[in-house]
């Protein structure tokens, strides 16, 4: 569903678009990681036919990044045949409930059907209500794996 009330054009990510990336983080986490981003942003634009990468961000009609989302495709992990994994889904808080995310989620999602993924996953913090709802909203529900951690000392 598409009820987004600005004009919004989903791309790949550009070097030029580091800035933004790192700084729309930051408003949403609260931590800015300018080393992760210039990282994540590296690997995820390298040309390699063997890993399905997808770094895609929205921009309005004056060129701003209102959000991003970052995925790839991981196949036979835990068994598991080739499915697409959400990374990060950010959207700049004064455009949120506009359908951006959905925008987002959904190019995502049409570009790893084009590779064959069939199932698409996520992590999601147990008291994270934003995203919990947002993601149940796009028909994720819980899967057949359980998270195990522990703490290393």
């Amino acid at each position: 569903m598409n009820n987004t009330n600005i004009a919004v054009d989903i791309g790949v990510v550009q070097p030029g678009d580091l800035d933004a990336v790192v700084a729309l983080d930051a408003a949403n986490s609260g931590s800015a990681k300018p080393g992760y981003w210039q990282e994540l942003l590296e690997r995820f634009t390298q040309e390699n036919p063997r890993i399905r990468r997808y770094f895609l961000v929205g921009k309005s009609a004056d060129d701003e990044l209102v959000g991003f989302i970052v995925g790839e495709i991981r196949a036979w992990e835990f068994g598991s045949p080739p499915c697409g994994w959400v990374i990060a889904l950010n959207v700049t808080a004064d455009q949120r409930q506009q359908g951006i995310g959905t925008m987002l989620f959904d190019a995502l999602c049409a570009e790893m059907k084009k590779e064959g993924a069939t199932t698409i996953r996520t992590m999601v913090l147990s008291n994270d209500k934003v995203n919990l709802s947002f993601f149940r909203g796009e028909g994720l529900s819980a899967g057949p794996y359980i998270e195990l951690e522990r703490q290393l000392d």
